[in-house]
C-alpha cells in the first residue's frame, strides 16, 4: 500500500484543478497543464487541498495512485512556482548563447550546436557559461536539460563537459608515468 499516495496536495492560491472525464486540467499563473488519467482516479477538493485517492470498483494497481499523486503534485508546483535546471559548460572556450527559439553552444566541436528551445520553456545564460531553464512542467524542464548535457557529457579526465550545478564528477587518475627499466 502506498503511504506517500495518500497525502494531500496543498493548493496555493490561484491554482484550480479540475477533473472531466480522464482528463485532469491544472490552471495557474505560471500556465496551465493537462494530464490524462487512468480510469478509477478520483479527485476531491476541501479548503484548498486536493485529496488524489482509488476507486475501489475499478481493478487500477495501487502503484498507479503514487504515481498520479506525484504528476499532480508536479503539475500544482509547475503552475505555481515552476521548475528551474542550470547547467554549467566547464572547458576553455565552451560557452552559450540563445538565439532566437534556439540554443547556440560552442563546446570544441569545429562546428557550433544549435537546439532547438521549445515553446513551454524559457531559457537564458548567465555569463556565457550558465545555462538556466525554467518551465511550469518538470518533464520537459528535466528532458531539456538531459539533451543539452547530452551534448558534451562531462569526462572523468579533466572534468569538461556540461553539468548540472552541483554535480559531482568523480575524476580518474591517468596514465602514470614509469620509469625506465634498465
Amino acid at each position: 500500500m502506498s503511504r506517500y499516495a495518500n497525502t494531500p496536495i496543498a493548493l496555493p492560491k490561484g491554482v484550480e484543478v479540475t477533473k472531466t472525464g480522464d482528463k485532469v486540467a491544472v490552471k495557474g499563473p505560471k500556465g496551465a497543464l493537462d494530464l490524462l488519467v487512468k480510469e478509477g482516479i478520483l479527485l476531491k477538493e476541501e479548503e484548498a487541498v486536493l485529496f488524489v485517492s482509488l476507486d475501489e470498483k475499478t481493478k487500477l494497481h495501487k502503484a498507479m495512485h503514487g504515481l498520479y499523486r506525484s504528476l499532480i503534485n508536479n503539475m500544482v508546483i509547475g503552475v505555481s512556482t515552476g521548475f528551474e535546471k542550470k547547467l554549467n559548460l566547464i572547458g576553455v572556450g565552451y560557452r552559450a548563447a540563445v538565439a532566437g527559439n534556439r540554443l547556440d553552444l560552442q563546446l570544441g566541436f569545429s562546428h557550433p550546436t544549435f537546439i532547438d528551445i521549445p515553446s513551454s520553456l524559457t531559457v537564458s545564460v548567465e555569463k556565457a557559461t550558465t545555462i538556466i531553464v525554467q518551465g511550469s512542467d518538470k518533464q520537459a524542464v528535466g528532458q531539456f536539460a538531459a539533451s543539452v548535457r547530452a551534448v558534451r557529457p562531462p569526462e572523468p579526465y579533466k572534468g569538461k563537459g556540461v553539468r548540472y550545478e552541483g554535480e559531482y564528477v568523480r575524476k580518474k587518475a591517468g596514465k602514470a608515468a614509469k620509469g625506465k627499466a634498465g
